[in-house]
């Protein structure tokens, strides 16, 4: 069966950290590009703008590249998410995305509640 376990969330307080995981299974680990989006309560998903690309580089935007940090580990099938210097609008459930062309795949969801 294919699965994204995405886990790591939690209670956290502004200016803290938290280390999202997402471990894929049931499909060719590195073929796949990964990427974490974000929805937080009454709004849309949106992308957190962080991506693995198929050939293992990573990219973060601008505008979260000094808080957050995309990684991942072949070895494990897992990509992680760094968040550092979190805000309470990071609050959100965080969802890993894996795609290949037009197939793609999307994780249960790990919730982060950052507190004010």
């Amino acid at each position: 069966d294919v699965q994204l376990q995405a886990s790591g969330g939690g209670l956290v307080q502004t200016g803290g950290s938290l280390r999202l995981s997402c471990v894929a299974s049931g499909f060719t680990f590195d073929d796949y590009a990964y990427g974490w989006f974000r929805q937080a309560p009454g709004k849309e998903r949106e992308g957190v703008s962080c991506i693995r690309s198929s050939d293992g580089s990573t990219y973060c935007a601008d505008s979260v590249e000094d808080r957050f940090i995309i990684s991942s580990d072949n070895a494990k099938n897992t990509v992680y998410l760094q968040m550092n210097a979190l805000k309470p609008e990071d609050t959100a459930v965080y969802y890993c995305h894996a795609v290949l062309v037009r197939v793609d795949y999307w994780g249960q969801g790990t919730l982060v509640t950052v507190s004010s």
